[in-house]
């Protein structure tokens, strides 16, 4: 395990060395590094944003919108994936409507968004909820869909009722399909929600990145895009942290 973490750890450090050599030296092969900042740079203007109070109001903003649209495409997604891969009648009602508005890029309904929401804040959550509720939506229709019938069956003969089945067979046997799901829709939102906290947003990490590309502050823009990627990274870590905790009763492989 530990030469594991060395060897991640170490794949990091040659990259950044790599990064620092290229931009130091203003080289220019084929790409332009000479118009990048340097890691120096970067981490002078990351010491200078973690030291103010602004960087922290970005993050606490972001991560408000993420969770409160997470939450919510989690709840309805796993809901509509279940009730449509279950119920013929409410599937042929609800699908088509859904399919229909599933291949729309959800940073694509911003217009829609300020126009029907009162507040900016409200409709960068819409966004976030649209990005990651799709994705749980068709994960969780295909894990119920995938589930053999003989466990259905085997509850039914021993006088299993309709919602016996539900919480014994199709919910538990259904989850890790479902956080396969959550972890792409975490993904999805942090792409959407950045990108809508660029366009209509006040705060949030998007926004303050998009600030510092407006006024040609580029260690500005590399530290934001940084803390992003940290944030996805971490986010949706714990999605999967979360997923192993919950299905610890499944087999695993052996480790090599």
């Amino acid at each position: 395990m530990a030469g594991r973490w060395v060897l991640r750890i170490g794949s990091l450090v040659v990259g950044l060395v790599l990064w620092q050599v290229l931009t130091a030296t203003d080289a220019e092969v084929w790409l332009r590094f000479s118009q990048l900042p340097t890691v120096v740079e970067v981490a002078q203007r990351f010491g200078e944003q973690v030291g103010g109070a602004d960087y922290y109001r970005d993050l606490g903003n972001s991560l408000l919108r993420i969770t409160s649209g997470f939450l919510l495409a989690a709840v309805l997604g796993v809901t509509f994936g279940v009730v449509i891969a279950r119920s013929r009648l409410l599937g042929d009602l609800l699908q088509p409507s859904l399919e229909v508005v599933r291949p729309i890029p959800a940073i694509a309904l911003v217009p829609i968004a300020i126009l029907l929401f009162p507040t900016d804040e409200q409709g960068i959550v819409f966004i976030t909820f649209v990005a990651a509720f799709f994705p749980i939506l068709v994960s969780t229709r295909h894990a119920v869909r995938a589930l053999p019938t003989i466990w259905e069956d085997a509850l039914r003969t021993m006088g299993g009722s309709r919602w016996q089945v539900l919480l014994r067979v199709v919910l538990p046997g259904t989850l890790p399909g479902v956080f396969g799901g959550l972890s792409v829709g975490m993904g999805v939102a942090w792409i959407c929600v950045i990108s809508a906290e660029m366009i209509s947003g006040q705060f949030g990490v998007g926004y303050r990145t998009w600030q510092a590309y407006t006024v040609v502050d580029y260690p500005g823009v590399i530290v934001g895009m940084i803390t992003i990627g940290l944030l996805g990274w971490l986010t949706s870590s714990a999605v999967e942290l979360l997923g192993r905790r919950v299905t610890r009763w499944l087999p695993r492989e052996a480790s090599a």
